[in-house]
Order: structure tokens, then C-alpha cells, then sequence
């Protein structure tokens, strides 16, 4: 008797008998329960590390708010004990063991910016400033502060304290004639900058690490935080700010106006990218928000000597901030200035980091002929704090700063583009071993143009800023004449402490830690969520899925961000345009076109100085002449020549050299020459090397440090086969010579004869350099292909 059967199991089999057939529109979901398992334990994982974060607060508030340092330190000074006391202190790093420190090396001082948060950022890994400088064998100092200002401190107090700290670190290392490097992040680099040039005899190489000068330069999509002055009226908001406060101005308020810049990773991608990637983020997680949610205080006056003087009044790069009575000119920095800057940084930008240069010179030329060296590098990508905390970005950048510091300051005098390239893949360079690492380094020749096409938009709106800083003047005096008086009558300080407890990026750290009422339950979870870990991977369905959705969120956030800047950027030209305010309130003169008047000024004297000592000096003058010369017009110096140059100096060179030969100086005094009167300093080398064997040794001896054998064939030559033309040398002869020098230092064994001085009658000026004399503003070198003596 057949067995009758259901519809449903007729249904079966039909299923069973053919393939199966995805519903159509339907998507492939994967195992839901064992995505929803991993999920359900990474949600208490990530809240998990959520308690963690507020505990470490806790935990770091109950400790003093110490500097976040990777490094064991010792306490030097303690800006307490000072007769002007502040809330610095200068900290003398401690090296592991296998980092031993060079007792002949240079102590490298590094300086953490006081923007809202506390100190830490440039030793918070191994990898980093530090760990970068400790690796190349220097003893580190480090400059931190204390989360509370002292009563009375002022911009002029912390800088006095801090030139006392360099002090002392130049008496404890007395065997070092070098002074020290000194690394300033973010607003350190300006503050260091100012203590510069007030203290120029205290500074070696000067590094400013992400750090704003040029508060008026940018784009309306590159760093619209430059606009939120128009938006808020100006710099009475921060002195409100700071009287409610009972004299104290919360760095909350800071950091929040950082965190508004990105509201995508602010609100969503932090939290996102901790939940997706629990089982590794927490850790990098929580070590970064120790550091970001450590809000430290000013003093009134600091916060509005920083709001009026930089970020409104951009005061800085012209020589208008006045300190102590005395206005800042930052042409008084003698030793070289390296900025390092990138395109990802959204709080200082290019512009905003380099346009000082051009306020404050006005001209490439003038920055030579007054014997300064400013070295700039840009990074493609990195944001703002990944320059003092990117790993990459120490194993690179830092690295081969630190690496090239002797080089840094052997520099002639100019304007530098540094660029590194990789080695890897390369063919082996000549004199490679004189470049330790994974990176060959360049020095390229800049002008004041490259600068200016660095500006996305030109400079033009930096009018619309000048009106703003009037505007900001006007309300800032009315503020202070009329409002300031009766807040400061009602502020106490115990209301201004209360309140600054119950800010929000307090408080979500205060509440989320183990005093959270469900902070046990979430504990337990989070460790059977360990216990028992079945995570999923990456291409599971909804796992994509979900990705995709975080993308979209992130998409919809920056969309808003963009939205809201343009209607910033548009509102204020609106109203601070020339259809605006700027009608009333005229821009001043534009500060690149005064600097550049005074510059013209400037070089007109230094060339009549230079023209007057022209065709003094020897053979050890017109080496150095025509290696800057050569180097001009090859386009850049690089880091093995130079290093190769000290080499060939203790070769027999001539009669008139000896081993206290002097030949950093001379080279950068040459270049002051040169840079001035380019035509004239070549045409002088006639007179100035009175034989022909003096000549070609002259001009072989240059060859090798350039590292390149004159032949017409290499392009490189420019200036040695012109000179060789000019001086009337034999060219094989020069190129023998050269090879000679280069084979002394390959092999040892060659013997380099030291020629005898012969007292010649020195060869007359030739007319053409006179002739050249009248195109006084227009001489100059040019770069490769173009050299100043073909131009002649």
C-alpha cells in the first residue's frame, strides 16, 4: 500500500532532486549567527576598552599628569623653583642600553606643543623624535609642563624659563662646541622660533615639526580653522573665555576645535575602527587617548597673547610681535631653520608652515647674502599628529635629520627643498658609504616662487584676513573696556574648577570607567567574550557588508563637514571681502610685498660690499666659489659631497692650505658672494688664482667634490667646462687631477703632491664682468643649463 505523502515533503524532495536556486534579489548572507557571535563580543570587547580608557584617565589625573614618555627621565629644572616661576620643566631622557650615548654628540632638546593637551607626543614610542635621536648616539632633553599654569605666568615668563633650560643643557656638555638642536612640535616650533630670535647665541640647528606660522595662509578646503576667527568676532571670545575661568583658559576648548576639523573620525571612525579590529586596536587605542584626553591650562595672558599676536593677528612672520617690550624679528636666527611639513595635516598645512619665509625675507637671495640657512621637507600624507607619532615617519623623515645634522649646518647659505630617495632598487651610487641607511638625500635649490605655487589659492584672501584682525582689534577693545570688568567681579576660581570638570570630553571619560553602574556585567561579558573568541573573517558577507555601511557613514559625515566649512568660507567672505568690511577696514600692504621692498634694499648694500672684496682671497676661496657655483647650477647640493668634501680636505691641496683651513666658513661666505654678484665672483677667479697650475688643481679639486668628471658629455660640468674655457687650463689635466683626488681617498696608497705657491702676476678683470656690473638686480644663477656665466 503506497505511503501518501505531505505537500511539505513533496517539497523536499523536489529540493533534493535539483540544484539549488538563490532566490533572486536576495543577498548571501553567509552563517548569521556565527557573524552575530562575533559581533555580540567585540560590542563588549570594545566597551570593555572603553572602561580602560576612563580608568587610565582617572588614573593619570590621580597621578599628576605626567609627560607620556616611552623613556625612564631624571628631573633637571623645575620652572617652580624660578624667581619668575612657571609650569616648566626641563627632563633629561635616560637611553636603553643599547642606545649608549656619544660622549662628542651633540645634545638634541626636543619641546612638545602646549596646545591643549599635555606633553608626551615626541617621545610616545620608541619609534619616534627621540628614539631617533637617542639611536643616532645624543643625549635628549625634554621640555614638559604641568597641567596647571602658575598665577601670573606669561608668554615672556615661559620663554625666559626655557632659554634657562638651554642654558643648562650647554653647561652640562661642555667637551661640545656645537650648540644644541632644538626640535619644537606644533606650537612649540613658533614658540621656539620667537626664543630664537630673541636668543640666537643659544641654538643650534632650530627643527619646527608641524608648526603654524603663517596663521593667514591656506585654502578654503585645505585648513578652514583659519576662518573660525571671522566666524566668532575675533580674540575677545578667548579672553571671555579665560576671565570666566578665573584667569585659567581650559585646553579642552582646543582640542575641541581640533576635533570639529573631523567630525567623520571624531563621532564615527575612531569608534568604528576600535570596534571592527578589537583584538588588535585596543592597545594602540588606549595609549593614544591617554595622551589625547590629558587637558592641561593657560594663563589669561598666554591664551590672548597667542590669539591676538598668531592666530588672528599673525604677527609672527613680520616682525610685529612685541615680547617683553621687544618686538620678535625673526631674521635674527643665525643658525639653520629645518620645517618639516606635510600635505595630510589639516591643522598645519604647507602654506600656514613655509609663507613666513617669504613675509620674513622676501627674497631667496637675501636669505644667502645674510648668511641664513632654511631647509624645508613636505611629506605627501601624514596628518598633523602622525608627524610626531608616525612610525614610518621616524624610521624616515627623523631619521635622516637627526643623521644630518653635520651636513644641515655645512650647508652654504639658501633656501632648501631636503628630498630623500630610496636606495632600494638603485644602482649602486658612487661614494654610497657615505650615506649610512636606506636613504640618499638631496638638498635642492628653492626660491621664493616655489613657495608661492606651494598655495593652492594664492594669497590674495590674506587680505580678507587683515580686515579681520582690525575687526578683532575693535571687538577685543570693547570687550576689554566694557564687559571684562564685571566677569571678572562674579568668576571664582572654585566655579571655573567645578565647570571645567563637567566639560563633555571630561566627563565621557569620568563616567565610562569602573564606577559605571553596569561596569561589572560588561566586564564579565568581555571576558567570556576572550575566553571563548570565534571571530569571522574579513570576507564573510555581512561582514563586507558591514564595512560598506561604515564607509557610506563616513561618507555622509565628511559630505556634512564639507557642507559646513563652504558656508564658513562663504559667509565670511561675505562679510570681510572687499563688498564687506574690507570697504571700511582696508587690508594693510600685503607683508611678502614690504619684505620683498626691504630685501631689494637689502641686497643693493650687501652687493656693494661683496663687489668691493671681490677678487680677495686664494685658492681655498675660489674652490668654494665654484663648488656653490656648480652646485646652483646643477639645481641641489647633496649630503655626500659635502661629506665627501671633508674627506678630500685632508689631501694636499695647496701651499696656502693648511689643516686649520676653515672650510665650512668659507663656504658659506662664498655663497654669500655669489649670491649677490654671481657673474663678477666667477669673472674674479682669474685674479684670484694667478697660474695655471693653481687653476686646474682649483678646478679639479671642485670636480671631485661634486662628484662629477668634466667632460663635455656630462651635464652635470656645466660650470667646470665653462671655467676651464675662461681660465685657459687644459681640460685633461683637470680631469687627471680629479680622478687622482677621488683615487687618494679609494686608495689610500696614491700620492697626491702638494703643489708650491708661485708668485704670478695676477690676470686683469676681463670687461665682460664689468659689463655684467650694470645688470646689477638681474645676475644670478641659475638653475642646470642656464649658468650665470653663460647668461654673461
Amino acid at each position: 500500500m503506497a505511503t501518501r505523502k505531505t505537500p511539505a515533503a513533496t517539497r523536499q524532495d523536489q529540493e533534493a532532486a535539483s540544484p539549488a536556486v538563490p532566490a533572486l534579489g536576495m543577498p548571501q548572507l553567509g552563517d548569521v549567527n556565527a557573524y552575530l557571535t562575533d559581533a555580540m563580543q567585540r560590542t563588549f570587547l570594545f566597551l570593555d576598552t572603553l572602561l580602560d580608557r576612563g580608568n587610565n584617565y582617572l588614573e593619570h589625573l590621580d597621578q599628576g599628569t605626567p609627560p607620556l614618555l616611552k623613556f625612564d627621565h631624571e628631573l633637571v629644572m623645575d620652572g617652580h623653583d624660578l624667581p619668575n616661576p612657571c609650569n616648566y620643566a626641563l627632563l633629561r631622557l635616560q637611553p636603553p642600553a643599547d642606545m649608549p650615548v656619544k660622549p662628542d654628540a651633540r645634545p638634541v632638546i626636543v619641546v612638545d606643543p602646549r596646545a591643549g593637551h599635555g606633553p608626551g607626543i615626541g617621545g610616545f614610542k620608541f619609534d619616534s623624535e627621540v628614539g631617533m635621536a637617542m639611536r643616532a648616539g645624543h643625549t635628549v632633553y625634554f621640555v614638559t609642563f604641568r597641567p596647571e599654569p602658575e598665577d601670573g605666568q606669561t608668554l615672556l615668563t615661559v620663554m625666559d624659563t626655557e632659554a634657562l633650560f638651554i642654558e643648562e643643557v650647554i653647561r652640562r656638555h661642555p667637551q661640545c662646541q656645537a650648540k644644541p638642536v632644538v626640535i619644537g612640535n606644533c606650537q612649540a616650533g613658533w614658540a621656539m622660533m620667537a626664543l630664537d630670535a630673541r636668543r640666537p647665541e643659544l641654538f643650534g640647528p632650530l627643527m619646527m615639526v608641524g608648526a603654524p606660522v603663517s596663521y593667514w595662509a591656506g585654502s578654503s578646503t585645505l585648513n578652514p580653522m583659519r576662518y573660525s576667527g571671522a566666524s566668532l568676532g575675533g580674540s575677545w571670545l578667548a579672553s571671555l573665555t579665560s576671565d570666566l575661568g578665573a584667569d585659567r583658559f581650559d585646553g579642552a576648548s582646543l582640542v575641541e576645535n581640533f576635533e570639529k576639523l573631523n567630525p567623520a573620525n571624531t563621532w564615527w571612525n575612531k569608534y568604528y575602527n576600535l570596534w571592527s579590529g578589537v583584538d588588535t586596536e585596543a592597545e594602540r587605542f588606549l595609549e593614544f587617548e591617554r595622551w589625547w584626553g590629558g587637558y592641561f591650562r593657560m594663563t589669561g595672558s598666554e591664551i590672548e597673547s597667542i590669539v591676538e599676536n598668531l592666530f588672528v593677528g599673525n604677527k609672527l612672520a613680520r616682525g610685529e610681535m612685541v615680547v617683553g617690550g621687544k618686538p620678535i624679528d625673526l631674521r635674527n636666527i643665525t643658525a639653520p631653520i629645518v620645517v618639516f611639513a606635510s600635505w595630510g595635516d589639516n591643522i598645519t598645512p604647507p602654506p600656514q608652515a613655509l609663507n613666513w619665509i617669504i613675509d620674513t625675507w622676501g627674497d631667496e637671495r637675501a636669505i644667502a647674502a645674510a648668511g641664513r640657512t632654511i631647509i624645508y621637507v613636505l611629506h605627501e600624507s601624514v596628518g598633523h599628529l602622525g608627524i610626531f607619532v608616525g612610525g614610518s615617519i621616524a624610521l624616515k623623515e627623523h631619521d635622516q635629520l637627526v643623521t644630518s645634522l653635520d651636513v644641515i649646518e655645512s650647508l652654504p647659505p639658501g633656501l632648501y627643498e631636503m628630498k630623500l630617495e630610496a636606495k632600494a632598487g638603485k644602482d649602486e651610487q658612487r661614494w654610497d658609504e657615505l650615506e649610512p641607511g636606506d636613504y640618499t638625500v638631496h638638498y635642492q635649490h628653492r626660491t621664493m616662487e616655489d613657495i608661492r605655487k606651494i598655495n593652492p589659492e594664492g594669497r590674495e584672501e590674506e587680505a580678507m584676513f587683515s580686515t579681520i584682525a582690525q575687526w578683532s582689534e575693535f571687538n577685543a577693545n570693547l570687550y576689554k573696556t566694557y564687559v571684562r570688568p564685571w566677569v571678572k567681579m562674579t568668576a571664582t576660581r572654585e566655579v571655573a574648577d567645578a565647570m571645567v570638570k563637567l566639560n563633555p570630553l571630561r566627563m565621557q571619560r569620568q563616567l565610562f570607567s569602573d564606577s559605571f553602574p553596569l561596569a561589572p556585567f560588561i566586564r564579565r561579558q568581555a571576558a567570556e567574550a576572550r575566553a571563548h573568541r570565534a571571530s569571522v573573517g574579513d570576507d564573510h558577507p555581512l561582514k563586507q557588508l558591514e564595512k560598506k555601511m561604515a564607509r557610506q557613514i563616513t561618507e555622509e559625515l565628511n559630505t556634512y563637514r564639507d557642507r559646513r566649512d563652504a558656508r564658513t568660507v562663504r559667509t565670511t567672505r561675505q562679510l570681510f571681502g572687499p563688498n564687506g568690511l574690507g570697504a571700511w577696514l582696508k587690508p594693510h600692504e600685503p607683508d611678502a610685498v614690504v619684505a620683498h621692498e626691504r630685501a631689494l634694499r637689502e641686497l643693493e648694500a650687501y652687493r656693494e660690499s661683496a663687489l668691493a672684496h671681490i677678487t680677495e682671497g686664494g685658492f681655498a676661496e675660489a674652490v668654494c666659489r665654484i663648488v656653490v657655483a656648480g652646485m646652483i647650477s646643477i639645481g641641489a647640493f647633496e649630503r655626500r659631497s659635502l661629506r665627501l668634501a671633508r674627506l678630500l680636505a685632508q689631501l694636499p691641496m695647496h701651499a696656502s692650505v693648511s689643516s686649520k683651513t676653515n672650510w665650512v666658513q668659507l663656504l658659506k661666505d662664498q655663497a654669500r658672494i655669489t649670491a649677490v654678484a654671481p657673474v663678477e665672483a666667477l669673472n674674479a677667479l682669474e685674479q684670484i688664482l694667478p697660474d695655471t697650475a693653481t687653476r686646474e688643481r682649483a678646478l679639479a679639486v671642485s670636480a671631485a667634490v661634486m662628484m662629477i668628471e668634466p667632460t663635455l658629455a656630462n651635464p652635470r660640468s656645466e660650470i667646470i667646462e665653462f671655467l676651464i674655457g675662461t681660465l685657459g687650463v687644459n681640460p685633461q689635466r683637470v680631469i687627471g687631477l680629479a680622478r687622482k683626488l677621488t683615487d687618494a681617498l679609494e686608495k689610500p696608497e696614491t700620492k697626491i703632491a702638494k703643489p708650491k705657491a708661485k708668485a704670478a702676476p695676477r690676470a686683469p678683470l676681463k670687461a665682460k664682468a664689468t659689463k655684467a656690473k650694470a645688470g646689477v638686480k638681474k645676475a644670478a644663477v641659475k638653475p642646470r643649463g642656464k649658468t650665470a656665466a653663460k647668461a654673461a
